[in-house]
């Protein structure tokens, strides 16, 4: 089995098999590993595309994680969105990125900041009506902002449940910003879910941008480990140098310990076949799926920064 990229970090370990799926980030994009049959859906996980196209590989569900253009115009979002809905998947489900800046308007951050990224970029005022028009309406995909959202791959199957946030610590006045002191209030709105797509990543998993600094959210953190029921799958971007996937099992919600509730353990699961027991594991396969390169003369979806599969049992359990 092709082994997930990872991060060289001394406190992650990673095996491609969790108890209840398996992953696959590093694989030839031309021959994808075949799905495994039924009993499971494949996801297949992008983000930070930023209106490049590239061949994705087949499955059951789309799951784009925001960044779908580089300054979010009408122009480029309409390329990206003429994109994936000419993907084959049955299911596909997206988030805006801190580069969608018209979409970050609810509170009116677009109507007043537009101005100076007009400056910068050399580009004119977005409707911003008009395109979340453009992303909520397409058919065939869902946006989700703050929003979740249940869905069935086939008539009697599994039904799922995806949350999908935009937002991530402040990052150079993009949008969907914000402050340590916001970030609770932010987060405590996701839910117990199937699956959750953000952004920006949780703190200290795949979050290490240039400078090797964690730039990763510290109460996504937390708020995900004290769930009793985290998330089966949890994609994200944001940090292009940071992509990987791994298995995080975390500890127990109802430590009492001071230095140790609420933080995550991150381990190898060990080498047994998908959906072997396991008592009392609260794990979580974690995805930073990045697919634009940092170097330009690499290509964005391209060997290196291909779409992550991930392969979940249908009837796992959180």
């Amino acid at each position: 089995m092709a082994q997930p990229q990872t991060e060289s970090h001394p406190t992650e370990a990673v095996h491609p098999r969790a108890r209840n799926g398996a992953i696959y980030a590093d694989y030839d994009p031309s021959n994808p590993p075949p799905h495994p049959g039924p009993g499971y859906t494949r996801f297949v996980c992008l983000s930070d595309t930023h209106s490049a196209t590239f061949e994705v590989p087949d499955g059951d569900v789309l799951l784009h994680s925001g960044d779908l253009s580089n300054h979010g115009s009408y122009s480029e979002l309409d390329v990206t969105m003429k994109w994936l809905k000419e993907l084959p998947h049955p299911v596909k489900i997206i988030i805006a990125g801190n580069h969608e800046l018209p979409l970050d308007n609810d509170g009116g951050w677009y109507d007043s900041n537009w101005h100076s990224f007009a400056q910068w970029l050399k580009i004119d005022k977005q409707d911003p009506a008009k395109i979340r028009s453009l992303v909520s309406e397409t058919p065939g995909i869902v946006y989700l902002q703050d929003q979740q959202h249940t869905f069935r791959i086939r008539d009697g199957g599994r039904e799922w449940t995806v949350y999908g946030s935009p937002w991530q610590p402040w990052f150079f006045d993009w949008a969907f910003n914000y402050t340590e002191d916001q970030a609770q209030d932010i987060v405590s709105k996701i839910p117990e879910v199937d699956i959750l797509l953000t952004h920006g990543p949780p703190r200290s998993i795949f979050d290490r941008a240039i400078g090797d600094r964690h730039v990763g959210c510290p109460a996504l953190l937390s708020h995900l480990s004290k769930m009793q029921k985290p998330p089966l799958l949890h994609c994200f971007g944001h940090i292009h140098e940071a992509r990987g996937a791994l298995v995080h099992v975390w500890n127990s919600p109802s430590s009492t310990s001071e230095e140790t509730a609420g933080e995550p353990l991150i381990e190898e699961i060990g080498g047994g076949e998908a959906g072997t027991p396991a008592r009392d594991v609260r794990e979580t396969i974690m995805v930073n799926a990045a697919n634009m390169p940092l170097k330009r003369s690499e290509r964005c979806g391209g060997p290196g920064h291909q779409p992550v599969i991930v392969d979940v049992l249908d009837s796992a359990q959180r």
